[in-house]
């Protein structure tokens, strides 16, 4: 199989994964201008109305944590967190630009953001197992595996050919 064969196989897979990768990244876009728009506001107050229109108990663990953070925040906190958010956000669209491109490069470092992830979801699955935990880790692993085998192939398919292997792909 030679290698434009292997691409064309192949990109429908690379590209839903491009495409779940820039999810990511609008998703925390999203909830990177959300923070700005908190800057200059009463964020405890916000919280604590969140709480109740979520008809929360307050006095519960996750909503107290949560009225408590919020009344931690300051608005360069805020700041920081929405930058934060924009330097994810670029990493994400970069990732997705290059493997919707079908870029080694960007195979390999969805290959490591993903795998980077992957002890710490198996520990937070052992030490407390949920549907979502356990779907979570399937998905990145099988995004993972995925991409790994795909740079296989095209490593394989350039020694088959006499083409070598480039990292600039």
């Amino acid at each position: 199989m030679n290698k434009t064969a292997i691409n064309t196989h192949l990109s429908g897979g690379v590209r839903t994964i491009a495409f779940f990768e820039a999810l990511k990244g609008v998703l925390v876009l999203v909830a990177g201008f959300g923070l700005l728009s908190l800057v200059h506001h009463d964020l405890q107050a916000a919280a604590e109305r969140l709480v109740r229109l979520s008809h929360l108990n307050p006095a519960h663990h996750y909503p107290r944590v949560f009225i408590e953070a919020s009344a931690n925040l300051n608005d360069s906190r805020l700041r920081l967190l929405a930058a934060l958010a924009f330097l994810y956000t670029g990493g994400r669209f970069i990732e997705a630009y290059g493997l919707w491109r079908m870029k080694a490069w960007a195979a390999w470092l969805a290959i490591v953001s993903g795998a980077v992830y992957l002890p710490v979801e198996g520990f937070e699955l052992i030490k407390h197992a949920t549907f979502m935990r356990g779907g979570v880790l399937l998905i990145n692993a099988g995004i993972v595996i995925y991409l790994v085998y795909v740079r296989w192939l095209n490593r394989k398919s350039h020694a088959e050919i006499g083409c070598g292997v480039s990292a600039r792909a």
